[in-house]
This record gives C-alpha cells, structure tokens and sequence, in this order.
C-alpha cells in the first residue's frame, strides 16, 4: 500500500499538529535537531546579500538558523503550504524581534511563486519528504536557486551501521509514534506517517542522483549522528 502524500493529507495533518509541532521535534530528537540546523548553515554558508529561501518551513526553525548565521544582513523568505504551521512561526518571530528582513510566505513547494536564479541558498529541512512529487520539488528548488548558489537539503535518514541501525530502527518504528501520537493527539497519525515517509524517501546516493537529475551540477551527502539525520548538499 503506498503512502498517501497527497497535498490535502499533508496539509490538514500537519495543520492539526502545528501548536505542538516544535515542542514534539525537540523532544523525539532530544534536542539534536538544534545541532542539526546549526551544523547546515555552518556547511552551507550564507554569502553577501543576496537572499536565502527556506521551503516547506514549518515554524521556521532552519531560516531562522540562517538568519542568526548572516546576523540579520542577508533576506530570508520562508515558505510553507501550511497555514497553520505558517501562524506559528510569525508568532515566533515576532517574539523575537529578530533583525533585518524576514518573510513568511505561503506557498507551495511544487510551484514556488518566485523568479528563477533569484536566491543564493534554497534549503529544505525535514520538509521534502512531504512534497507529494519530489522530483518536481527538486526542480523548483533548482530553478529559484541562483548559478553557482546552493541547494541545502536536511531530512531524516537510517543508521547503516549495527547494532545502532537494529536499536534505532526499533525505536523509530515502535515507540516514536506512540510517544508522538499520545502527546499529539491529532486525527491524522501524524507520528505514524513520520517512520512511514522517511523509509520511503530516497536516501544518501539515490537522493544526490535525483538532485543531479533536477539540474544540479555537484552534489554531495553529510551523514549527521550516526546518520540519523543526513545534509545533501547540491551546487547549480
């Protein structure tokens, strides 16, 4: 049975669980996922001005991470299909009063609403494995991104490694939905669709071929914590 990635699914899952959606990733990751965005913008470094783009956003957490990284000198617009997910972000931005210029934007990832070649660092971070058609959100992330700029891609991946890969894979398919599901509480089993959408998402080599298939003219994968998470990393 395939995974249902369809657009209203997706939308209408991660609406329900938006309110409690940052406090859940800190938790079921321990925390990691700050080190992961921190190390992303440390490998992918924002350079001059031009803007930085940040697709299927969430809450904001990466181009937030960017926009420390540039201290406010570079544009960061954020986008996300998500409404919901969007209201909580500018919630947090405005209570961080953070400098320089910053926008959340609804969008969808498969059609973004901007020019070609415009920003100098597309990023995505837990976010394509969503996108019904990844392909296509390949070759938009591409096609926004500037020649010569970078395509940052952070998501989640499996250990390849024993005993961890036997340890981890337990853990993210038995009890990180129930966790998740009992604290979340939303109609769409969103905790469960989590293990679901990264086993189903193309990973390490495979993922990097994709990215060159899009367009790309490099592309490279970082393995992050034993390679719970990974950073495919393209250059236009």
């Amino acid at each position: 049975m395939s995974l249902d990635k369809s657009g209203t699914r997706v939308r209408k899952m991660f609406g329900e669980i938006a309110p409690k959606y940052d406090r859940m990733n800190h938790l079921l990751s321990m925390n990691v996922d700050h080190y992961w965005r921190w190390r992303t913008t440390r490998i992918v470094r924002p350079q001059g001005i031009a803007p930085i783009l940040d697709i299927c956003t969430g809450t904001g957490d990466l181009a937030f991470a960017f926009q420390k990284r540039s201290q406010g000198k570079v544009p960061i617009v954020a986008t996300d299909f998500c409404p919901e997910m969007l209201a909580v972000g500018e919630a947090k931005r405005r209570k961080m009063h953070s400098n320089g210029s910053f926008s959340f934007i609804e969008a969808d990832a498969q059609e973004l609403p901007f020019e070609d070649d415009h920003f100098q660092i597309v990023s995505v971070a837990f976010g394509l494995r969503n996108v019904a058609d990844t392909d296509q959100g390949l070759r938009e992330m591409t096609r926004v991104c500037r020649p010569g700029g970078k395509v940052a891609i952070l998501e989640f991946s499996m250990p390849q490694r024993q005993p961890f890969k036997a340890c981890y894979g337990w853990y993210f398919r038995r009890i990180l939905p129930r966790i998740g599901q009992l604290l979340a509480r939303n109609n769409e089993d969103a905790y469960k669709y989590l293990p679901a959408s990264v086993g189903d998402f193309p990973m390490g080599q495979e993922l990097t071929q994709r990215m060159l298939t899009a367009g790309m003219s490099q592309a490279i994968f970082y393995p992050l914590t034993f390679g719970i998470a990974t950073l495919y990393v393209g250059t236009k």
